[in-house]
């Protein structure tokens, strides 16, 4: 399909797991209506963003995957149609976790998952604590309406995630995401964080000629110490963007996506063709240097 539209889903969580569950499912069913035919829902989008503390009591939000909620959606998806991207906290084994996204087909197939590779750990953000590295490696999935490549949050921040991503084949790069500003901070350090975070997305796109779509939480959070600022978004395979949401308001927003336009830009912007492989083999140290 040269066109399809994708449907991004910016909401605040509560600490109920079941009621974020449903209210990702209308505000799905919202999308749906909108013509959505891919829905991406955001990073842990069934409980408020626990990695804020490092709390055992917090495992007990882990579910398996597929399990409870990918089932609820996977109901949701065959009914409507849709795609579903679903970032879940998953629970591979005991002791054993993850931060992953499912993907389910619009007949409600599950089709597979994406665990998270790049592992922050901040202030505030204490995700070392909870996951697992990522060991499935970067995928793509052959969905009803377009193969697309599925990060994760901290993930969007590495080129080498995406590069990998597209060369598997992905039309799509989606980045389900939970990020905010500290509440302390000043205005001016709050909007240089958001211009960079947006930026080094946008230039994904640029660089694999392809459409990325990124779909923050909103909302106050950590008794009112941690605003998650919003600002879903779309780009094209030049960067530019085609939709912005606010830093403040939950939306429910759907973005028409030209696949061609990939085409378009790799053939007059042919950073693929150019690429060098030949010279790239140092980029798997983690320094270079004498030793």
């Amino acid at each position: 399909m040269a066109k399809v539209n994708v449907g991004l889903v910016q909401m605040s969580c509560t600490g109920s797991k079941e009621a974020n569950l449903q209210k990702a499912i209308e505000k799905t069913r919202e999308a749906a209506a909108k013509g959505a035919q891919i829905v991406c829902l955001q990073e842990l989008f069934t409980s408020l963003y626990f990695c804020d503390v490092e709390d055992y009591e917090n495992f007990k939000l882990a579910e398996s995957i597929p399990g409870a909620s990918t089932d609820a959606l996977s109901e949701v998806a065959k009914e409507l149609g849709v795609v579903i991207i679903a970032s879940l906290f998953e629970k591979r084994a005991q002791g054993l976790y993850h931060n992953t996204t499912a993907v389910l087909d619009a007949d409600g197939k599950y089709l597979g998952k994406y665990r998270k590779m790049h592992i922050p750990d901040d202030p505030a953000f204490y995700e070392k604590f909870y996951f697992t590295p990522g060991d499935l490696g970067y995928k793509v999935f052959e969905t009803k309406f377009a193969k697309i490549g599925v990060l994760i949050c901290w993930d969007q921040w590495y080129p080498e995630a995406a590069r990998i991503t597209a060369l598997m084949g992905a039309e799509i790069l989606f980045y389900p995401t939970a990020i905010g500003w500290a509440t302390t901070q000043d205005e001016a350090t709050n909007k240089e964080q958001y211009e960079g975070w947006q930026t080094i997305q946008r230039s994904h796109a640029v660089a694999n000629g392809l459409h990325v779509v990124s779909v923050n939480r909103v909302g106050f959070e950590q008794d009112g110490l941690m605003k998650f600022w919003g600002g879903s978004f779309v780009a094209n395979p030049f960067g530019a963007l085609l939709y912005k949401a606010s830093h403040e308001e939950e939306e429910t927003t759907v973005v028409e996506l030209d696949l061609a336009k990939s085409d378009h830009y790799r053939t007059h912007w042919p950073f693929m063709r150019d690429r060098r492989i030949d010279s790239y083999a140092p980029i798997v140290k983690r320094f270079i240097d004498e030793d």
